[in-house]
């Protein structure tokens, strides 16, 4: 299992807790990433957005890609995987962006290929913004762009969104064949087109059995294509503490709605317009991508216990998130991560 996390750009992922001790600043996001490589965690997830979906659309949060080229230069081993939208950067010009960040990084930069979702950003930011369907078919073409960018010169595309004439791209990456292009989605239009023209397949969270059968699923789609193996990850949001009950209490901690009022009102509305069981639809809102539905709460061995679960679901990526991303990660890493690795060399 590869350990992964997301960069606090926007200051944490609990919906309840205004203050969670992250500075949004380079500073500490610097800090966190040369301290998590002697953690062991060994990928990053820089996301990609203009506003603030956490915190609120007036709360600050830095952008994905100065802050992954300044993250290049001042970590060693660290695999950044950085969101991108195809919908705010044209293809040709991404690809040699990535491509030269890939330099400076010596062959680390991977891309998490977002179909945008939050209209009232594109509306705010002067960027168009398509339907569902229209928003693949535009991934669609701008990811045969970049690839071909990567991998040759003199090449020429013209599609109903991008087009491009004798494109020259030097350097190219370091990264062979090219850099991992990370994504994810649940509907079929997204499936499909994963499953066709990336690499990888990352997915919110769910229990390690719904996490299996969504593997199964992606896979039988990458065999009719007769293409190679998929990578896939999990996101996660990690409690641990030395007993279960203390567990049970920061968990109840960061579901709390009443301790932030515009949050609460925010909740209200989110309930009303779902089918969610009460309890499962409140760890929905109160921590960003499903974090809490993974499982990853409680003693060491516990949580151990279910990484466990995921490998033999078949992930090969855990993508956690924490609060205090700092202090949090270092727990994981003595309690679960190091445990785990020598155990590992000890089986060996």
């Amino acid at each position: 299992m590869r350990y992964g996390y997301w960069m606090p750009v926007f200051g944490g992922w609990l919906r309840n807790v205004e203050d969670e001790r992250m500075s949004i600043e380079w500073e500490y996001i610097s800090r966190l990433a040369r301290r998590s490589e002697d953690f062991g965690f060994g990928l990053t997830l820089v996301a990609e957005l203009n506003l603030n979906d956490i915190k609120g659309v007036d709360a600050p949060s830095l952008d994905a890609w100065s802050t992954a080229a300044a993250l290049a230069s001042v970590t060693k081993s660290l695999e950044l995987m950085v969101a991108v939208r195809p919908t705010f950067h044209l293809p040709a010009l991404l690809a040699k962006q990535a491509a030269n960040i890939d330099h400076i990084s010596n062959g680390r930069v991977s891309l998490n290929v977002v179909s945008s979702w939050w209209a009232e950003e594109a509306k705010k930011y002067g960027v168009h913004f398509d339907e569902h369907d229209d928003r693949y078919a535009r991934t669609s073409e701008w990811l045969d762009v970049v690839d071909s960018a990567w991998k040759k010169d003199h090449f020429s595309y013209s599609g109903k969104y991008y087009s491009v004439n004798d494109l020259v791209l030097q350097p190219k990456p370091v990264s062979k064949p090219r850099p991992t292009i990370y994504a994810g989605g649940e509907s079929e239009t997204a499936k499909n087109l994963i499953a066709e023209k990336c690499d990888a397949y990352v997915m919110h969270g769910d229990p390690p059995d719904r996490i299996a059968e969504k593997i199964r699923d992606m896979r039988d789609r990458r065999d009719k294509k007769n293409l190679p193996p998929m990578k896939f990850g999990v996101a996660g949001y990690s409690i641990v503490r030395e007993t279960e009950v203390e567990a049970k209490k920061e968990l109840a901690r960061i579901t709390d709605v009443h301790q932030n009022a515009a949050g609460y009102k925010n909740y209200e509305q989110w309930l009303a317009n779902t089918q969610l069981e009460r309890r499962v639809s409140l760890e929905d809102y109160s921590v960003s991508n499903r974090g809490l539905r993974s499982g990853l709460v409680g003693t060491p061995q516990q949580v151990a216990d279910q990484v466990g679960e995921f490998e033999k679901a078949g992930a090969d990526l855990l993508l956690l998130q924490f609060s205090p991303q700092l202090e949090e990660m270092e727990r994981f890493s003595s309690e679960v991560i190091k445990p785990r690795t020598a155990h590992a060399a000890r089986v060996e």
